[in-house]
Formats: structure tokens, sequence, C-alpha cells
């Protein structure tokens, strides 16, 4: 009887990871469709729409999704063939390039479905402090146990990589 829990306990684990992966897969298939987007894509419109004149150098977006400079270039490449975002010189700067929320990309970021992270910040910013440490330190663990502590993520709920041309 004592190996049937583990054995139980072992299958829900699996399962919940499953339905993790399967809602990550779901919500990038409706975002694909509704406005032909990545995740990732999605993230870049998010920032550049809450900084002040909708603008900001790309040394900032790749700080705030945690992914290199490089990742930025191309995810910004793919947008701007979109014709989302623009890239502009700074005019207090003129060696500062900025990128550009553009009225196209705005439309789309406003068509786009509620975001999978949304949600999970959301839930996640509700939970007492100790939940989210324990939470953490088990997302943290699961990682572990999946041979994934190295690998370098940013906090963008997709799967693959983040800067490969998809949508």
């Amino acid at each position: 009887m004592t190996d049937a829990i583990p054995l139980a306990r072992t299958d829900a684990a699996l399962i919940a990871l499953r339905r993790i992966l399967r809602a990550t897969e779901q919500y990038e298939r409706e975002l694909a469709q509704a406005a032909g987007l990545t995740p990732a894509k999605l993230r870049v419109l998010q920032i550049l729409s809450a900084e002040t004149g909708r603008q900001a150098p790309p040394s900032r977006l790749a700080g705030r999704m945690g992914v290199s400079q490089a990742t930025v270039t191309a995810l910004v490449d793919q947008l701007e063939k979109r014709g989302y975002v623009l890239r502009e010189r700074s005019v207090a700067d003129r060696r500062q390039l900025l990128v550009r929320l553009t009225e196209a990309g705005a439309e789309a970021l406003a068509q786009a479905p509620d975001a999978l992270q949304q949600n999970f910040v959301q839930g996640f910013q509700a939970l007492h402090d100790w939940e989210q440490a324990m939470l953490v330190a088990s997302l943290e663990r699961v990682a572990a146990m999946l041979n994934a502590s190295g690998i370098d993520a940013s906090p963008v709920l997709t799967l693959g990589e983040i800067g490969r041309p998809r949508g």
C-alpha cells in the first residue's frame, strides 16, 4: 500500500506538469490566431505600451524580459516587419536607438487574448508571502528534478526559444 501512495502522487504531479504545458501550448495557439504573435512578441508590445512615449531602448527591453540584446533584436526585427514597432533615433541623444510602439502594434496588443502569464502573475501576487516563497522553492525543485536548473530562461511563459521566428 505504501508504494501505491507515492505512485499516485507521482502521477498527480506529472498530470499537473502536463496541464501547465498544455495550457501554455493552448495559449500560444490562441495568441497566434487572434493577434499573430508569440508570447515573447506580445511581451515586447506590453512593455512598450507601458513606457513613457510608448518607446524604449532595446537594452531596457532586454533587461525587463531577462533576455539577451540579440534576442530582443530578433523580436524587434519580426515586429517591425509587421508594422507593430519602429526603430528611431532618440531626439535627446542621436546615438541612442529607441523602439517605438506603432498604432498597429497597439491595436494588435488590444486584440490579444488575456495573457496566461498575466493570470499567473495576478494569482501569484494574491498569495501570502510564505505561499509565494514555498511555490518558488517547489518550482525550482521541479526544475532541478528535470535537470533544467541550468537552462537560461526569461520570465515569459512560452515554449521553446523566445527569439525564434514563429508568428
